[in-house]
């Protein structure tokens, strides 16, 4: 667990670092606010979909707020399928089977707030 007094930080953009999920291809991950930086209760995340991305139906043991920062793509929440884009907000609760997946042309992303701790996650395909 981190400080119980965190320290303001402000994280630039060219700071950020974005890392292949091996999870799905055309996925990527970047840490935007996290344990380095000393974040006390929850870490901060952008997820960027390329075209024709896909990512596994899976559970995580943590919830996920979601922020769709740009373009538009499919997420399936239990049986469910959604089209989101641009300005959505989405809470998949722990323990939620979802999915990805950007049939568009143009690149997908999102915000991601996760709680602190172990996050297991579990591919159900």
């Amino acid at each position: 667990m981190t400080a119980t007094n965190p320290t303001p930080t402000i994280r630039r953009a060219s700071e950020i670092t974005y890392d292949t999920v091996e999870l799905a291809e055309g996925l990527q991950k970047g840490v935007l606010l996290g344990d380095e930086d000393g974040t006390p209760n929850f870490n901060m995340r952008r997820f960027i979909l390329e075209p024709g991305a896909r990512v596994p139906r899976h559970t995580n043991e943590v919830e996920h707020e979601q922020f769709v920062i740009e373009g538009e793509y499919q997420i399936g929440i239990d049986e469910e399928i959604h089209t989101v884009s641009a300005g959505d907000s989405l809470l998949i609760p722990a323990g939620v089977e979802h999915w990805y997946r950007n049939d568009s042309d143009d690149r997908g992303s999102f915000l991601c707030v996760v709680p602190k701790g172990a996050d297991q996650i579990t591919i159900r395909e």
